[in-house]
């Protein structure tokens, strides 16, 4: 028996996921949109997407789609995105992702002062218990 190619592909794409076929950069909204073969948009803000965040509208704009539909190439930013990762909410490499989210921690603001004026207004943050100190009480 005989396996067209039509059900090879088939069987591949389930084993892949979908796969991107088209791509935009909407800069009234800063995000990346992209469409995939099962028919679904996802969209995507630049600003979280290692490689993109800060880039030029010119630069976003020209998007190639690798043949497979797995990735995105920006190739006026030498970029390039996973795109099942973006379903996973997988942005960048595990590096970039802890320095993201250090330097999101590290913010400073009113609003944050402010809300860590009213904790220490409440005696601050509880005293860690070491796993010791509780056995032997």
């Amino acid at each position: 028996m005989e396996i067209s190619k039509e059900a090879i592909r088939t069987a591949r794409a389930k084993e892949v996921g979908p796969c991107a076929v088209g791509a935009r950069y909407r800069p009234s909204v800063g995000k990346i949109e992209v469409e995939f073969d099962n028919g679904m948009t996802l969209a995507v803000p630049t600003s979280l997407i290692q490689g993109l965040a800060g880039a030029r509208a010119a630069d976003l704009s020209v998007i190639e789609i690798t043949p497979a539909g797995q990735g995105l190439h920006f190739p006026r930013l030498d970029a390039d995105v996973f795109v099942p990762a973006l379903f996973d909410g997988i942005y960048g490499s595990k590096a970039w992702i802890k320095r993201s989210a250090s330097a999101a921690g590290s913010t400073r603001s009113e609003a944050k002062s402010a809300a860590a004026r009213a904790n220490g207004k409440k005696g601050g943050r509880p005293r860690k218990v070491h796993e010791e100190a509780h056995h032997s009480a």
